[in-house]
């Protein structure tokens, strides 16, 4: 029988596949030049918004003023501009204007367009392709999307170019000319002016971040020497609070980069000056300025053409080559180490530096639309080449601040040896367990690391309810006892001597240091889970820190996340709500029927208007018996209508909801909400955790002075 049943299978099997193949080939022969799609002039940029500004959020948002920016810094680089001026309008436009030589207006012989329009409306066009003779020796924009894209994601632009007298201006509507080119009036300037209005068809937000564009302008005017760059918020409506920030702001450093690293260092506690260099080399003009800090982690960022590559590249990695090589041969001819000594390592060497790393050239690539990493190798040498040089000549010329580098290089490397002993002392005491897991971790069943996740939660008492109410299926939970080490003033040979911070990292399982390795990491979400109080933020605050400091890759990964638990339980009957703001209690009471003028005397007696004995100090004194609360009124007839009452609940910490409230408010995955930890601005970050969680005190001082007024509903 078994033999009957195989014989007869096989050309069944072999019919399927037949007829299967025969389908696939009908189909294939669909496949002629009639599914080829052509997409003209700006439709790509429309159709695929992503590839050319990296995404449609706040930040492709943000990527539209750099553009426009970068062309202005561009003629700025060519020596033909020394202003600009970005503007935030009311009507959610933004303007930027440079006093260069203005976009060219002649007819160009390809297109018998004006250049005007047809730098505007076409990809890859513009006066940074040719070679010497061309518009730009150097450029940030050559590999951008340039303003084309721009008008192309925008619902109406307006240019304006003056030059040669005349005004010349044409608009456009989400990449075509709405009219042809024309001459507006008389000019007494040089120089271009373009108004964007982003599109609300493409874009998540139109809000713009005063801030974020703040620090971007705020660091081309550091890398252009001489040059003023403006910014005008003329809008009625901000999202910053106007008591900390001015309508108007203006940016001109002459001491360059160098400035740029002393503003960089302004929290933290110096040694000696910064030093600065700057050369020009076959292969491209080479500027760096760099100063050391007595704290403990490396601050480097590089640019190409005034291009911040986040990624770094070649340029990157010939200064850190360089810069190693150059203090372990300067600490040998001191005999500060001795032949039987060894190098100190790059790690010893960066620990503590700032430095800025600026390169211009004249045909860059970048890698990918963004520009985040330099590609050309020949800079690698370039910039090795003049670091070498350079900076062991001004070791030379200030042998004392020479030494204190040294000095602080080789605390570093002590405190590296001692950090990988114990470092190698939680693997050993993991390895003698059996690799076991921490005893207070409550870990879940699923060994999958990607439907994993894990809650970091403050004290055992919110965790033993955490615990309870958790799907042990893929939620697991570690409750940290107090508040852990503050690792910004700690060095790793401290941290690990932390049972917290221990058990945290052995929870995670990427070890950390030199050994830590993300592919071996438990949990596809790390989730912060603290009390909403000043104590829950602080907690809060530290192991940010934490994972800013040794772990940044799972904040770039998206993997860090901080838990939303509500502020209040509101209760009428049966009905239940919950808030996670006053004012979304405010708005649940009113959607009841607690009149505005009964809210803040609700507020007063929350704890009472859930007995009667409240309820009736509530009301006594009062003509009327507030609305919504326990009570009875008339009705239209005349009879007595009895209404449920309404109990408001404020939650001080995790420790006080119940497994059950507590999963449903804030663990449930198809009922929470959670806030994803990002860090776009690395600068901003940098400054925020140096500020607040440094050593030095005065600017932290002074940063409560300057946000004290800010802050609403202290909880003390």
């Amino acid at each position: 029988m078994p033999l009957r049943c195989t014989a007869f299978r096989i050309p069944t099997v072999a019919m399927l596949c037949m007829s299967l193949y025969n389908a696939l080939d009908m189909a294939a022969q669909k496949y002629t030049a009639e599914q080829i799609q052509v997409l003209e002039g700006l439709e790509p940029v429309r159709k695929r918004p992503g590839m050319y500004i990296g995404s449609t959020d706040v930040r492709g948002l943000h990527h539209l003023v750099w553009e426009i920016v970068d062309n202005a810094i561009d003629e700025a680089m060519a020596g033909h501009c020394d202003n600009v001026i970005v503007m935030l309008h009311d009507d959610g436009s933004v303007s930027v204007e440079d006093n260069g030589r203005g976009i060219p207006v002649d007819i160009h012989p390809a297109t018998k367009r004006p250049a005007l329009e047809v730098v505007l409306t076409t990809l890859h066009a513009g006066g940074k392709f040719g070679g010497d003779d061309s518009g730009y020796k150097v450029s940030g924009g050559l590999h951008g999307v340039g303003s084309s894209v721009v008008n192309a994601l925008s619902k109406k632009m307006r240019a304006e170019v003056y030059r040669d007298g005349k005004i010349y201006m044409q608009e456009y509507a989400r990449g075509k000319p709405v009219a042809d080119m024309k001459t507006i009036g008389k000019a007494t300037k040089h120089g271009t002016k373009i108004t964007f209005y982003p599109d609300p068809d493409i874009f998540d937000t139109l809000e713009f971040s005063i801030e974020s564009i703040l620090t971007r302008l705020r660091q081309q005017a550091y890398l252009t020497r001489g040059i003023t760059i403006a910014l005008l918020d003329e809008r009625e409506k901000r999202p910053e609070p106007d008591t900390l920030f001015p309508r108007l702001y203006r940016f001109h450093f002459e001491g360059g980069i160098a400035s740029y690293v002393a503003h960089l260092n302004e929290s933290k506690e110096r040694i000696g000056h910064p030093i600065h260099f700057a050369k020009d080399t076959p292969d491209g003009f080479v500027e760096v300025a760099l100063q050391y800090t007595q704290t403990f982690q490396e601050h480097v960022a590089s640019f190409a053409n005034n291009i911040h590559t986040m990624e770094g590249g070649h340029h990157l990695t010939g200064f850190k080559a360089a810069i190693t090589r150059t203090i372990n041969a300067y600490a040998r001819a001191q005999s500060i180490l001795k032949e039987k000594d060894e190098n100190l390592t790059a790690d010893d060497v960066r620990e503590g530096l700032t430095a800025v790393i600026s390169v211009r050239l004249k045909d860059p690539q970048f890698e990918g639309q963004t520009k985040s990493k330099l590609g050309n190798a020949e800079m690698k040498t370039a910039v090795e080449t003049v670091v070498n040089e350079m900076l062991a000549q001004y070791f030379e010329e200030h042998p004392s601040e020479g030494r204190d580098i040294i000095a602080k290089c080789f605390l570093a490397a002590r405190a590296r040896l001692a950090a990988r002993a114990a470092r190698d002392s939680v693997i050993r005491k993991g390895a003698l367990e059996g690799m076991t897991l921490p005893g207070k971790l409550a870990d879940c069943s699923s060994k999958d690391p990607s439907e994993c996740e894990i809650f970091l939660v403050e004290g055992d008492s919110a965790g033993g309810s955490a615990k309870q109410g958790r799907n042990r299926e893929f939620q697991a939970i570690l409750p940290l006892k107090g508040k852990i080490l503050n690792v910004e003033q700690a060095r790793l040979d401290k941290m690990l001597a932390n049972n917290e911070i221990k058990s945290l990292i052995i929870a995670l399982g990427v070890g950390v240091g030199e050994v830590k390795d993300l592919s071996k990491l438990r949990y596809d979400r790390i989730v912060i889970m603290t009390d909403a109080d000043v104590d829950g933020a602080h907690i809060r605050t530290l192991l940010l820190t934490l994972f800013y400091r040794y772990f940044p890759e799972l904040i770039e990964r998206g993997r860090l996340y901080i838990a939303q638990p509500p502020l209040y339980k509101i209760a009428r009957g049966k009905d239940v709500r919950y808030a996670f703001s006053d004012a979304q209690k405010f708005s649940t009471l009113k959607e009841w029927g607690v009149g505005e003028k009964d809210l803040e005397e609700t507020e007063e007696v929350e704890e009472a208007v859930s007995n009667e004995e409240g309820f009736e100090a509530l009301t006594k004194g009062h003509p009327t018996t507030p609305t919504g609360l326990r009570g009875a009124g008339k009705g239209k007839e005349g009879k007595e209508v009895k209404k449920a009452k309404v109990s408001i609940q404020r939650y001080k910490g995790l420790g006080e909801m119940n497994p059950e409230q507590l999963w449903e408010t804030t663990m449930d995955p198809d009922r929470r909400s959670m806030l994803r930890v990002t860090m776009d601005e690395a600068e901003k970050v940098d400054l925020a955790f140096t500020t607040l969680m440094g050593a030095e005190v005065a600017p932290r001082r002074k940063f409560i002075q300057t946000h004290a007024k800010g802050v609403k509903n202290l909880d003390v």
